[in-house]
This record gives structure tokens, sequence and C-alpha cells, in this order.
């Protein structure tokens, strides 16, 4: 059977591999593109989620593409409607035809005689092998396993006769009408779980090791439909974008700046949220904002649920399971029907996938990222990994954009191949999310690209940098490697060599 060959393959169908291949459709239309998707369908992440309340943390006007208006009133969309978004989209730029479904990508091993990768896939249902090969290599798989989420063992959890249940893994039918339910955690999935869950459960209990920074956004964006009566709604949407891009901005910076003051601000914010009648012990985090990301909560949802008493709030530690529920350290012991374990995830860098050099296995903690979205001394090789700080899309926009500038200037050149490489000494041993804490990154460390001391090889988590980097600034830096290759494929044009 023939492998079948592509120009470009790219990794992953969610937002940002759409989004992506988008972009270089538009721009290379006559190109060979296939996209690998290990799901039954498109959205990634949001099709995976099906947890209640499940929605975005970002506003959608910064969230969605830019080259495709997110057209609704709506701030924080809900998980379906932005599968929905991703799924028009792909229709939209013909991608259905082009998206392989239900594949694992195993492994990928650059030819240098070649000039190609070959792709391991196994088939899910099946159990079946297939080969791909590819010119380039783009992996928008993500930063999450997708077959575990974390979650910790808990002394004594056989004997607690109700259910544990992580949110990654959620039954489409699960009635928790009239339970008592205790949601462990305190990140953003608890966040979103315990107010939707408070309106059927009997009570829902929020226990927490530590607090979280939690913010009340509005659900509606009143700005934008006034300025929807006079206006284009393409304009208000640019205007909405830029400002919400902005404004993160600003927070993210003040934060960093002045962590004190801000600190300060997020606990009166809380505090206003609250009233009086709950103790600011439970909101009073350890660290200071935006040394993990802020939680959201639509029209304040969160802390509408904890005053009207349908949910309250513990901060402790587990001891053990018991048959009814949960004893602390404390010695109180919280009665359950239903636990949900909100602890977060189980990081896996590019879908798991191993990439080898001529068969050499590559040890991706030794590399240094290129300008967040190549990786050093590999071949044709891009991945879209995205922001902490600011909507994770923003870099699969301009990252996409920088991929169809890349292939142009190899066109230009003649060039088969590219390859970043440090011929300055740039490496410092910094991991690439170094200084952001959440749990789910610092169990991760040790699985990350490095970043480097200076220039493109330093991780900035800043947008604007960034698109100025890969937007702006000249493609052929002097630290890219273009090169015409061992040899030519029979009976393939390449796609890197041909102008767009």
């Amino acid at each position: 059977m023939t492998t079948p060959h592509f120009n470009l393959i790219i990794i992953g169908a969610g937002l940002s591999g759409i989004g992506s291949a988008c972009h270089i459709a538009r721009e290379y239309p006559d190109r060979s593109l296939a996209i690998i998707e290990r799901r039954e369908n498109v959205g990634g992440t949001w099709d995976l989620f099906r947890y209640p309340g499940i929605r975005s943390d970002s506003d959608m006007a910064s969230f969605g593409y830019n080259f495709k208006p997110w057209y609704s009133d709506q701030v924080l969309a809900k998980g379906g409607d932005i599968r929905k978004y991703v799924e028009e989209t792909a229709k939209e730029f013909h991608l259905h035809d082009k998206i392989h479904y239900e594949l694992q990508i195993t492994g990928a091993d650059w030819s240098s005689e070649a000039n190609r990768w070959t792709l391991t896939a196994r088939h899910e249902k099946t159990g079946e092998t297939r080969y791909f090969t590819c010119d380039f290599m783009l992996n928008c798989a993500g930063y999450y396993n997708f077959d575990q989420g974390y979650r910790p063992s808990f002394k004594g959890e056989e004997e607690f006769q109700g259910d544990i249940l992580h949110p990654q893994f959620w039954p489409e039918h699960l009635d928790y009408s009239g339970k008592r339910v205790v949601v462990i955690g305190s990140g953003a999935t608890a966040i979103t779980v315990v107010p939707a869950m408070a309106e059927k459960a009997a009570n829902v209990t929020m226990l927490q090791r530590s607090p979280s920074y939690v913010m009340a956004v509005p659900d509606t964006d009143k700005m934008s439909v006034l300025l929807n009566k006079v206006l284009p709604k393409k304009l208000v949407f640019k205007i909405a974008r830029k400002r919400n891009i902005l404004f993160q901005r600003g927070l993210y910076l003040a934060c960093e700046r002045w962590p004190n003051r801000m600190r300060k601000v997020m606990m009166w914010h809380m505090r206003r949220q609250l009233g009086p009648g709950v103790d600011m012990k439970h909101f009073s985090p350890k660290y200071n904002p935006w040394e993990q990301r802020l939680c959201a909560a639509p029209n304040g949802d969160f802390f509408k649920s904890l005053r009207s008493g349908k949910a309250d709030i513990v901060t402790d530690q587990i001891d053990h399971l018991s048959k009814n529920g949960i004893v602390l350290t404390s010695g109180k012991t919280l009665e359950a029907d239903l636990i949900v374990t909100a602890t977060g995830l189980d990081v896996q860098l590019m879908g798991g996938l191993e990439l080898s050099l001529d068969g050499q296995r590559v040890d991706l903690p030794r590399k240094m990222t290129y300008k967040g979205i190549m990786l050093e001394d590999i071949p044709n090789y891009g991945w879209i990994f995205g922001y902490t700080n600011a909507p994770w899309t923003l870099k699969c926009d301009i990252g996409g954009r920088y991929i169809c500038r890349l292939f142009e200037q190899m066109g230009r050149v003649g060039a088969r191949v590219v390859r970043p490489v440090d011929a300055a000494g740039n490496a410092s041993g910094t991991g690439m999310l170094d200084g952001f804490a959440p749990g789910y990154i610092m169990r991760a460390r040790d699985r990350m690209p490095r970043q480097g001391l200076g220039g493109p090889w330093k991780v900035t988590m800043h947008y604007g940098k960034d698109k100025k980097m890969l937007i702006e600034d000249p493609v052929d830096d002097g630290i890219l490697r273009f090169e015409t290759g061992q040899s030519e494929s029979s009976g393939q044009a390449s796609y890197l060599a041909a102008s767009a």
C-alpha cells in the first residue's frame, strides 16, 4: 500500500489546528494539506470537556479567530458554542475533507536523505497502524493528556460508597439532582463547576487546599451592544478585540509591576462580591496575582452561589475518605454522595508525540524553543503553544501567519529544509514556563523544552512582542538555516521550495 504524502500535516483539529490550517489553506490553496485528529470530531478541548458549565475563561472577541469574528454579545462562551464555532470555521475554509479522524500520532521520524517526515499513527478503534509522510509538520495537539487528568489517590477511597469523578471524563447523562457534592480544587474548573452544579444538587462544597484569585466579569459586552447600533459589526468586533487584548495585557503587567498593590485590589474585589457573610481566609491566596492564571466568574455566578447558600467553601486538607464522605485533617467530615476531583490536568506536550531524527530519538527537554514556535535543530517542524497570560488562540493566529511567511521565504531562496540553530551559545537551562507556578505546570517542568538567554530563544508570553517578531521582523534572521536538502524526492514537487 502506498504511503500517502502531503506537503503539510497538521496534528490536531482543535482551535489551534483549525485556525492555523485556515491561514495556510488560504495562502497556499494548491498545496496538499492533511489534518490528523485523534477524536471523532473537530474541537479538541471543546469536544472533550463536557462537565457542567464548561465555558471559556477568556473573552471571545480575543479568544476567537481574528479572521472570523465572534458575533455575540456573550463575553465568555459556553463549550458547546465554541465547538460549533470551530466546526463552522472548518466548513467555511473547506477543511473537513482534509481531516483524518480517530488517528493517534505515536511517532515521527525525519529522514535527512528524503527530506521528509514519516508519521506513525494508530487507528483508535481498530488498532491498525498507518503511515503518512510530509515535507513539513505543524503540531497543534495542545499541552495535556486526553487519556487522563491529574487525579491524586486518597487514603481510604475504596471505603467511599459514593462516586468519584474527574471533570475530564464527565458522563453525558449524569444526574446529580438532590445529591451532596464536594468539588475538590480551586482552579478554573472548580470555579466553573460549583455554581453550575449548585442549581440541581442538594448542596455543593468546594474543598480547597489553598485559595485562588477569582474575578467577576460581565457576561454581556454592553459597550459592543451599544456600538452595534451605530457602527458596522466588523468594526465593533475589531474595537472589542483590540480593547480586550490591551486590557488583559495591562492587567498582567500591573500585577507584575505592583504585586502588593494589585493583590489589595483583587482582595477588595472579591470581598465586595462576597458580602459580609463569607470568611476572607478562603479568598486570601498565598501567591501574587498572575503567578497563576486568574479565575473568571461570569456575572459573578460563583460568588452568587456562595451568597445564596447553595454552595459553600472549605479550606483544609484531606486526611482520608470514609464511607460517607471526606475526613479532613482538622477532624471535620464533609458528607458527600459525589466527589468531583477538579484537581488539574496531566501535561503531555505535543500530544505525546515521539520525535526522532534519522532514527535517533530527540530529547525535547534539552532543546530550546525558537520564537515560541519552532525547536532548536529540528527541521521542518512547527509547534503552536499559546499564552498562559492571555487567550491561547492569539498565538495560534500569529503562529499560523508566521508559518506562511516561513514557507514564502523558503520558496524565495529555494530551500527544502529549515531549522533554527544556536551558534551563539544561548542555552540557559531555564524551562520555557519557569516562573508560572500552577500545579499542573510545576509537575511537568522536567518534560518541557528550555528557553535561551535572549532574542528569539527567549519565551516572552507577550502578544505585542511576539506579533512584531513573528509578523514584522525578517524571517531570515541569521539563526534559521535554510538548506536545499540532501536529495530530491522522485515524483514529488516540493511544497517548501515553491513560491506562494
